[in-house]
C-alpha cells in the first residue's frame, strides 16, 4: 500500500502573482497536515494527480504555468464551498 501524500496550497489575489505550494508530506506528516487542515477548517480536496504534480515542487514556491488550469479549478471549488466572490 502506497503512503497517503498531501499538498496545500495557498493563494491571495491581492498579493501573490500565483498560488504556492505551502506544505507536502507522505505518511505520517501528510496525517498531520490533514489534522492541521481539519482544525482550521480548511477545505479538503482529493485529487492524487495534481498531489503528484506538485510533489516535485519545492516549498513557497509559485505553481508552474502547466498547473494552473488544475490549481484553478481546485481554488474555484473552494470558493464556491466559500461563497466568495472571485471578482
Amino acid at each position: 500500500m502506497l503512503s497517503k501524500r498531501v499538498a496545500a496550497i495557498k493563494y491571495v489575489k491581492e498579493k501573490d502573482r500565483a498560488p504556492k505550494l505551502v506544505a507536502k508530506g507522505r505518511g505520517y506528516l501528510a496525517e498531520k497536515i490533514l489534522e492541521a487542515a481539519h482544525a482550521h477548517d480548511v477545505p479538503i480536496q482529493e485529487n492524487e494527480i495534481l498531489v503528484s504534480a506538485l510533489d516535485v515542487l519545492d516549498l513557497n514556491t509559485e505553481i508552474p504555468p502547466e498547473l494552473y488550469k488544475a490549481v484553478a479549478e481546485v481554488l474555484a471549488w473552494v470558493y464556491r464551498l466559500e461563497n466568495i466572490d472571485m471578482n
